[in-house]
């Protein structure tokens, strides 16, 4: 009896442990649902779904610097009205940010970038994203997603409430700015984003 009452005990830490080790992994929430971020912006808020099932190492990691306040006070640096609205390493004045290692390449999840989908930027090296994320303004996916011998961009979420704030941060007027092309002339500033439940 007294090794049952002690193999009840380690069963239930064992729990305990499985269930913060999946909340701090990205997973999905106690209620089994998949996790929600607000970004509050300068011209409305956003609300989106994020999807760690399909991206789990880059949801984990959008999270990871969710729960840093990182995006607290950047801008939406490139702004394409046809194409997307990307963010998430620059200040105002375009002073880059300072980010963790880069992270492995998830998209090949089946996830499309269709409009109203949040992706990760990078550059040409494919596990090369950080950070910067943008969100599809219209449907990029022949574009952007993957295909034979040509990795795509990682989709990792959608917005669920807001794409009229995204309509109108892609319609600012824009100028080149410190060698930067597609800056918008007045910063659209991310004030913050949080967990929805929180």
């Amino acid at each position: 009896m007294k090794w049952l009452f002690s193999l009840s005990i380690a069963l239930l830490a064992v729990g305990v442990g499985a269930f913060f080790l999946a909340t701090a992994s990205g997973e999905k929430n106690a209620d089994g649902k998949n996790p929600v971020v607000v970004m509050d912006t300068s011209m409305g808020t956003i609300k989106i779904e994020l999807y760690p099932d399909k991206a789990p190492a880059t949801v984990k990691n959008f999270l990871g610097y969710v729960d840093d306040k990182f995006y607290d006070g950047t801008i939406f640096h490139r702004v394409i009205p046809d194409f997307m609205i990307q963010g998430g390493g620059f200040e105002p004045g375009m002073k880059e940010k300072q980010t963790k290692a880069p992270i492995k390449n998830e998209s090949g999840n089946g996830l499309s970038n269709t409009r109203g989908t949040i992706a990760m930027a990078r550059t040409s090296d494919p596990d090369s994203a950080t950070a910067q994320f943008y969100i599809n303004a219209v449907n990029n996916s022949q574009g952007l997603d993957g295909g034979p011998g040509r990795p795509g961009y990682c989709v990792f979420g959608k917005v669920i409430d807001g794409l009229d704030v995204v309509d109108k941060i892609r319609t600012v007027e824009t100028t080149s700015k410190g060698g930067f092309q597609d800056v918008p002339v007045k910063d659209v500033i991310i004030k913050s984003v949080r967990r929805a439940d929180q």
